[in-house]
This record gives structure tokens, C-alpha cells and sequence, in this order.
């Protein structure tokens, strides 16, 4: 038993059985691991440090420093070009030439997070040129675009399975933020410094991944870089980058748009509630990978059990997020009530309405590998630019008379019209459709999944 998997000791002998001397399935099971517990982490320490902040601020300053961070986000998809999954790709594909790989993204990047940093404040000049604490607000966050550059060092421990070393700097430089922001709420420090907190992160993030990088015997020094590497990374990620700005613009749009026509007070209510209601979507990622790569073995055994299967899925992705939707829904006012406070009352209509974006969402999840196995990504994209311009339209339309309330409407309406029924519209997605619908009779199609 190799002492990198001490972890099989603690599993019951029928599995640990099974899993001894199948060494690529203890590290892709390690790998897996690994990024659960990131997750679970960020979610638990995450959400209570996040509440403790959304109470100390005030409606109004979190309102500003959500509108400032979903700002930076619309742009953010310039900084990291699309390159994530190329990079890995390519890392996986040509080892004998990732110094060159890894050299030729982190210029790509960084001239990315440099660009990104001047646009973000250039725009935010010309819509908001009064509002300096704003501005401040978008420097310190943009900044970060830059150094988040350092993240290709983690593409390399994806590609050779060893997100454990991404985990470690990753979360290491979480807890210490956590510790900071905390301290900030005790020492009742400004808005600003809390930007500084989540730049710091970056930072300690970047220094991190670069020590371990190191201690696994490399050097980021022996990079190198090429304009034939890079022309060829930017040809294959231009998709990425449209795919990539189509969702930031889809998940970001509504919260510019109300700090706009409603002010950052507006922008505080629906951002405490989204909260609540969007740290529920890391279940269809972790459920999603762990039960499609065997429905799609299916697919060439057995066409009709293969979305039979790919049903079932979308039946288990109905039922989990009913199950948070219905109670969430229904106890909305209490829980905002009892997490942020009496000054944040008018969030719980607000969640009881977001929540049920869930459902979607959990379904654009369960269909996004069936889009790649059936190689329709660009019918993927077309959906989701769809859904963020009938976003945009919704929330010019709404928030004016219902403020943040209409733009949570427009966001269920946005995702569920690209999430199912776009799909009904073309012939090579119809079939999905039907699964969708048939899947809400989830108590019939969950047994065999």
C-alpha cells in the first residue's frame, strides 16, 4: 500500500479491495478528494465569515463592494483569455514541452490581467466618475486580475493529478483572510480594507502555488515563452473567451444594473440573498463528475439506456434541488432574518425567488458534458448569449418597478429558458428537452441511476 494513498486504510475492505494496486484510480480518486474538501471548506468557513462581513457592512457598503466585485467580473474573462482548459489540455497531451506551455500562458496572462486592470477603470470612469470610493473599490480588485496570472502553476498540477498542492495554497491563503477579515469586523475597519483582504488573497494564493511548484523540483525561471505557442493558446481559447463573457454578463449584468437604477442599497439586498441561494451550485459540479463518465460509456453500447441514464441524472438533479428550494423558498424570511439581520428583512422575498433558479442551473450543469460529447458547444454558447440578453431585457424591464425582487425574476426566467427550454428549438437538442421533462417525475426515473 503506498504511503501517498494512507487513505485507503480507512476504507471498508469490499472498497479498499477494489481500488488496491489500481494506482491511476487512487490518484484520480486522491485528485477528487481533494478538491471536495476545498469546496466543503469554502462553503462552511466561507459562508460564515461571509454573513459575519454582509452584518458588519450594511446593505449599503456590501451593496457597493458586491456592485464593485461584479464589475471587475464582467471583465474578468479577458484576463484569464479562456486558457484554463487549453492549457491543461495541451500540458496533458505534450509534456516534454510544458515549460514552454506554462511560460507562453502566464505572459498571455498577465498582459491579460494588465489590460483587464486599465479597462476596468476606465469604464468604471465613464459611468461612475464621481463615486471615488467605488473606484478604489475596482483598482484594488482589478489589481488582483494580474497576479491571478500565477493560477497556470495550478493548470500543472491539474494536468499530472496533484490539486492537493492547489488546495493547500489555495485554502492556506483563505484561512488567513478569513482570520484578517475577521480581525477587520473587530477593529471596525473601512469598506476598503476589505478589498484589500480579498487582493491579499490573490497574493498569498500565487506565492504559495509558486513554493510548491518549487519543492516538487521545478522553477518558474526555466519558462520560456514563444509568439508561435502563444498565437496558437489565443486561436483555440478566442471561443472560450466569447463563452467565458457571455456567462460573466449572464451571472453579473443583474447586479450593474440595479446598483445603477436602484442604487448600492438595492445592490446589498439581492447580493446577501444570492448568496444564500448560489452557494447550493457546487452539488451538480461534484455529483455531475462523478456519474456522467459512466452514462457516457453507455453511449456506445446502448443508445436508449444511455438517456435513460442521462434522464436519471436530470431526475437526482430535480429532486436535490427541490429539496433546497422548497423549504429555502418557504423559510426565506427567517433565515435572511436570522443570518444578516433585521436591516436585511427585504432580502427574504428576494431568496424566495432566486432559490429557484437552483433548478435550472442544476440542469445547465447536468447537460454541459452531453454538450461536449455530443460536441454542441456552440449551440451551448448560443443558448447562454440568449439567456443574458433576455437578462439584460428582463432587468431594464423589471427592476424600474419590482427593483431587486425583478432582477431575481429575471434571473429564474433567463436560466430557465437557456437551461431547458431553448433546447426544444433545435433538432439535436430535442431529445435532452424531453429528458428534462421527463425527469420531473424524478421518483420513477432515480431508480437504476
Amino acid at each position: 500500500m503506498s504511503s501517498d494513498h494512507s487513505w485507503l486504510r480507512y476504507l471498508p475492505d469490499f472498497m479498499r479491495k477494489r481500488v488496491e494496486g489500481r494506482h491511476t484510480l487512487q490518484k484520480i480518486i486522491d485528485n477528487a478528494g481533494w478538491l471536495f474538501f476545498d469546496k466543503v471548506l469554502r462553503m462552511g468557513v466561507g459562508l460564515f465569515v461571509n454573513i459575519w462581513v454582509v452584518r458588519y457592512l450594511g446593505p449599503e457598503r456590501f451593496g457597493l463592494l458586491s456592485y464593485s466585485a461584479a464589475f471587475v467580473a464582467l471583465f474578468a474573462t479577458f484576463a484569464t483569455l479562456g486558457l484554463d482548459g487549453i492549457v491543461i489540455r495541451e500540458l496533458v497531451r505534450k509534456p516534454d514541452d510544458s515549460r514552454e506551455i506554462l511560460g507562453s500562458a502566464l505572459v498571455l496572462r498577465l498582459v491579460g490581467g494588465a489590460s483587464t486592470f486599465f479597462v476596468c477603470l476606465g469604464s468604471f470612469l465613464l459611468l461612475r466618475n464621481s463615486d471615488a470610493a467605488g473606484r478604489m473599490l475596482v483598482a484594488i480588485i482589478a489589481a488582483g486580475m494580474v497576479f491571478q496570472a500565477f493560477d497556470v502553476i495550478d493548470f500543472w498540477f491539474q494536468s499530472r493529478m496533484q490539486s492537493r498542492n492547489t488546495v493547500i495554497a489555495k485554502n492556506g491563503a483563505f484561512l488567513v483572510t478569513v482570520c484578517i477579515k475577521i480581525g477587520l469586523i473587530i477593529a471596525h475597519a473601512s469598506l476598503e480594507m476589505f478589498a484589500w483582504a480579498a487582493f491579499l488573497e490573490v497574493i498569498l494564493a500565487a506565492v504559495g502555488m509558486t513554493l510548491l511548484y518549487k519543492k516538487s523540483g521545478y522553477r518558474i525561471g526555466e519558462w520560456s515563452s514563444t509568439f508561435v505557442r502563444c498565437r496558437h493558446m489565443l486561436s483555440d481559447s478566442w471561443p472560450m473567451i466569447l463563452s467565458g463573457l457571455s456567462i460573466a454578463i449572464y451571472m453579473k449584468i443583474d447586479q450593474i444594473m440595479l446598483g445603477d437604477m436602484a442604487g448600492n442599497g438595492a445592490v446589498g439586498i439581492y447580493a446577501s440573498a444570492t448568496k444564500l441561494s448560489e452557494i447550493w451550485y457546487m452539488i451538480p459540479m461534484i455529483v455531475v463528475s462523478s456519474v456522467f463518465p459512466t452514462i457516457v460509456q453507455c453511449k456506445e453500447q446502448d443508445e436508449q439506456l444511455y438517456y435513460r441514464r442521462i434522464t436519471r441524472l436530470f431526475s437526482l438533479m430535480a429532486g436535490i434541488s427541490l429539496l433546497i428550494a422548497i423549504p429555502m423558498s418557504l423559510c426565506s424570511n427567517w433565515i435572511v432574518t436570522a443570518l444578516y439581520g433585521t436591516a436585511y428583512q427585504a432580502a427574504g422575498p428576494v431568496l424566495a425567488v432566486h432559490i429557484w433558479a437552483s433548478l435550472f442551473v442544476f440542469y445547465g450543469v447536468a447537460q454541459g458534458p452531453w454538450d461536449l460529447t455530443e460536441n454542441l458547444t456552440r449551440l451551448a454558447m448560443v443558448r447562454i448569449v440568449i439567456g443574458a440578453t433576455v437578462n439584460i431585457l428582463l432587468n431594464l424591464w423589471l427592476i424600474p418597478v419590482y427593483g431587486p425582487i425583478g432582477a431575481a425574476v429575471a434571473t429564474v426566467v433567463s436560466q430557465a429558458l437557456a437551461a431547458v427550454f431553448l433546447n426544444l428549438l433545435h433538432t439535436k437538442t430535442r431529445a435532452i428537452f424531453f429528458c428534462q421533462i421527463k425527469s420531473l417525475l424524478f421518483v420513477r426515473y432515480l431508480r437504476g441511476l
